[in-house]
């Protein structure tokens, strides 16, 4: 069985930069193993596999959130709907930010998806994602929008008519804010697998969140891998206030899910917006992961929700055999 597959590089606008992500499209679920066996075989810390979603299906009726989203939605945009499911080469996860720009990418730029919102069920519930123009030049300038642009191109006997790759896409996740974790011992737990001492330590739903004096201290830090896996989370987020262009940086370490550093972590910042926002005292945000192949992200606090926005590039395209 030949399934087609994309690599994209999310939250960049150049290849070797962001976070890339193997994006496999399928028109009806594989079982469960194969599904991971391919990420493993990928090798990068995600794989999107999605499906179409039917109109009949059960989950796909109206909620509370996807009404309030149809109100703000300009007026006759159609929302394509697909399943959505991320594999990192150990596990399933809940929820994969920068796989889910990767899948939007594939779907607006590779597939000819000509709606200006796609809705992604998924285990975390109903993501959307939509078009955006270039990047403010502030953090806190609106957040420009232009026409689409379009290509046409025809590929086995369909044309497929696809956007620019420049715009930028917007994930709109549900927050997940941090609080404070008051266990004297997971301080001390994460104090030793950093080789640096937290000024504030939280968690979030998935993961530990710790915040750190400045940005110098992130870009120098030199985990032991081991201890941070020994940790009871999904992974570790480390943040300071940024500079230099960005209100914030931040890295993400999971080895518990097979990533000892994630390059750029979009769930993360379901996180990180909200906190930084009320210390900021704004609501839009520019920021920065500060991994060796680094990202950067434009961010807004919506209350309940987050809207996470950055570019993708697409680095390869082709066919596995399984």
């Amino acid at each position: 069985m030949r399934l087609p597959l994309y690599w994209i590089d999310a939250f960049t606008d150049r290849i070797f930069a962001g976070n890339p992500a193997a994006v496999v499209p399928l028109e009806r679920w594989l079982p469960d193993e194969l599904l991971q066996r391919i990420a493993l075989e990928n090798g990068l810390s995600e794989t999107a596999f999605f499906v179409p979603a039917k109109p009949s299906d059960e989950s796909l009726a109206a909620t509370a959130a996807e009404t309030a989203h149809a109100t703000s939605a300009k007026a006759g945009d159609r929302s394509a709907r697909f399943h959505l499911r991320w594999f990192t080469p150990a596990v399933e996860v809940d929820l994969c930010g920068h796989a889910t720009l990767a899948t939007a990418f594939t779907l607006f730029t590779q597939l000819g998806e000509a709606g200006e919102r796609i809705t992604f069920e998924t285990r975390s519930g109903p993501l959307y994602v939509r078009c955006l123009g270039s990047p403010p030049s502030e953090a806190n300038a609106p957040a420009g929008r232009h026409e689409s642009q379009s290509t046409s191109a025809t590929e086995g006997g369909a044309r497929i008519v696809a956007r620019q790759s420049d715009e930028r896409l917007e994930l709109d996740f549900p927050a997940t804010p941090a609080w404070a974790e008051t266990d004297p011992a997971q301080g001390a737990a994460v104090a030793a697998a950093l080789g640096a001492t937290p000024g504030w330590l939280g968690r979030t739903r998935f993961d530990l969140f710790a915040v750190l004096p400045d940005a110098a201290t992130v870009h120098a830090l030199r985990p032991d891998f081991p201890r941070v896996a020994a940790l009871d989370c999904r992974g570790l987020i480390v943040t300071a206030a940024g500079g230099d262009g960005c209100d914030f940086v931040s890295r993400f370490f999971a080895p518990r899910c097979g990533i000892r550093e994630d390059p750029v972590t979009g769930s993360a910042h379901s996180a990180l917006t909200p906190y930084w926002a009320e210390r900021l005292g704004r609501t839009r945000l520019h920021a920065r992961q500060v991994s060796a192949r680094g990202g950067e992200l434009w961010c807004e606090a919506r209350g309940d929700r987050v809207g996470i926005a950055g570019h993708a590039m697409l680095y390869l395209r082709g066919e596995i055999n399984v």
